[in-house]
């Protein structure tokens, strides 16, 4: 069954048909987490936004070869402008992690090491990933590369770039020469005259006073004092922080021209403007004015109205929340709920909303399952999965292709294996019902089977002692006509 897909494209400032290079497959690049810390809820708002787009694309019948990056490297702390500045992410992880270590939590014996920094963080990213249901968790490191693994290939198209005259050595950096390139800006809708008054008012750093122009950025950073140093024609040194994206993407997923790019909002500018610079004049065959052809990013993410921020008291990691019992599964639907080109509020309301809906669906789940029943294969035309698809085909309309699932959840199942079906495939676009304590798992079955004989005999002290026990593991207990259901509590 092929259905028409409409996305908003952020390069074209509207929404266009989606139509892929290659019929029936589609490469996707999404920009991955810089590793100097724990992932916190929005940056997981982009990465499950990513990994929504993904599963709606495999269940409307496309291949999808999917790649996120792991920056560790080359990233700087002043990341809104093109050319950066501060200090090195990585370097701040490794303070952060010195700090912890101080206070008797987590750290490592050697956070001095950048490399040992960045696999800390990286191995806490994935248990986070794979925790709220990131398929692309379980291709790491395949199709999670780190920067680091690719610094020949950014050495490549820093050459050809220079080469061509799109960029241009000065004192001990190279930098990507914006004027080159007659369509920089429209992607975020910054013009050259914008940027010119200093790149947005900070002042240039001692090593950007060669800077043709101040929206110049960075490609090479020539320093041999830095740990994190490869050899190169400009010099020992390190990359910098937009050029990794353009190597990693076209080296990975072997394109030059792929369909989709997407990021959170903040990722706009500099960073995914930069990549369509370097990526159009960098690339083996510089004939090409775009980089994706689908440009797609996700809105902020506000907590109880304001913007999330330490400072605030309202900054929360995914292992903060997991470790005050919240269902992973909960923090997962409570940010894939709304559509991603909307801001997100964050509440504990919504949490709570969440869980509910969650619940609601395993224990449908549970009910379907508990005669015995096993999934069939159901068709893409079955009316409720048709009209869940065409919802998300119509730039991934959240609340529309919810309002299905609950509605289903709602209706009559008389043929439970179908409806198993169903709900099979809901979830594989959800990933809230399957895997982790979704159903009833070895222990809870064990024990509503004790309870449900425990009352079949009328010894009701053993039955409320087997629910007391059920309730105290952490389980919501329900008695229906199928027999007792113990769901694990989420939030």
């Amino acid at each position: 069954m092929t259905i028409p897909i409409r996305f908003y494209n952020s390069l074209a400032h509207a929404v266009e048909d989606f139509k892929p290079i290659t019929p029936g497959q589609v490469t996707m690049y999404n920009c991955g987490p810089t590793v100097y810390d724990y992932g916190h809820i929005g940056n997981f708002r982009s990465f499950l936004f990513a990994d929504t787009l993904r599963r709606f694309l495999e269940l409307a019948g496309y291949e999808v070869s999917q790649v996120m990056n792991l920056t560790d490297v080359g990233h700087m702390t002043v990341d809104n402008v093109a050319d950066g500045g501060g200090e090195d992410k990585m370097k701040v992880g490794g303070e952060r992690l010195k700090e912890a270590k101080k206070q008797g939590k987590a750290g490592i014996d050697n956070p001095d090491d950048p490399w040992a920094v960045a696999q800390f963080f990286i191995d806490a990213f994935l248990a986070d990933a794979k925790a709220v249901g990131l398929k692309i968790a379980a291709e790491y490191p395949q199709k999670m590369p780190r920067a680091t693994a690719f610094v020949p290939q950014m050495q490549a198209i820093i050459a050809r770039l220079v080469e061509r005259g799109h960029a241009y050595r000065a004192g001990d950096a190279v930098y990507f020469s914006v004027e080159s390139f007659p369509a920089y800006g429209q992607l975020s809708g910054n013009t050259l005259d914008k940027l010119k008054s200093g790149s947005g008012g900070r002042v240039l750093e001692e090593h950007q006073a060669g800077k043709r122009h101040p929206a110049d950025f960075l490609l090479w950073k020539a320093d041999a004092s830095h740990i994190m140093k490869w050899d190169s024609p400009w010099g020992a040194g390190y990359p910098g922080w937009h050029i990794e994206c353009s190597a990693m993407a076209a080296s990975v997923l072997q394109r030059e021209v792929i369909d989709i790019h997407t990021g959170g909002e903040d990722n706009i500018f500099p960073h995914h403007e930069c990549e369509i610079a370097q990526s159009c004049c960098g690339s083996e065959h510089p004939h090409h004015s775009h980089f994706a052809r689908h440009w797609m990013h996700a809105r902020f993410l506000l907590v109880e109205g304001e913007k999330m921020s330490k400072s605030r008291g309202n900054f929360h990691t995914v292992r903060d929340l997991t470790g005050k019992g919240i269902d992973p599964a909960v923090i997962r639907f409570e940010l894939i709920r709304s559509h991603y080109r909307a801001n997100l509020n964050f509440t504990q309301k919504g949490l709570e909303d969440s869980a509910s809906a969650v619940r609601r669906l395993r224990e449908l789940h549970a009910k379907l399952s508990a005669g015995g029943a096993q999934a069939v294969p159901v068709g893409n035309d079955h009316p409720v999965l048709a009209k869940f698809l065409a919802a998300l085909a119509d730039d991934l309309n959240a609340a529309g292709a919810m309002a299905e699932v609950f509605s289903f959840a709602s209706g009559s199942h008389a043929d439970a294996a179908e409806s198993l079906g169903v709900l099979t495939k809901l979830d594989s676009v959800l990933g809230v019902v399957g895997g982790g304590s979704a159903g009833p798992d070895g222990f809870a079955a064990g024990k509503c089977a004790e309870l449900d004989a425990a009352r079949q005999t009328k010894d009701f002290a053993k039955a409320d002692a087997v629910r007391a026990e059920l309730n105290a593991a952490g389980y919501d207990v329900k008695t229906t006509k199928e027999g007792t259901m113990a769901v694990k509590r989420l939030a």
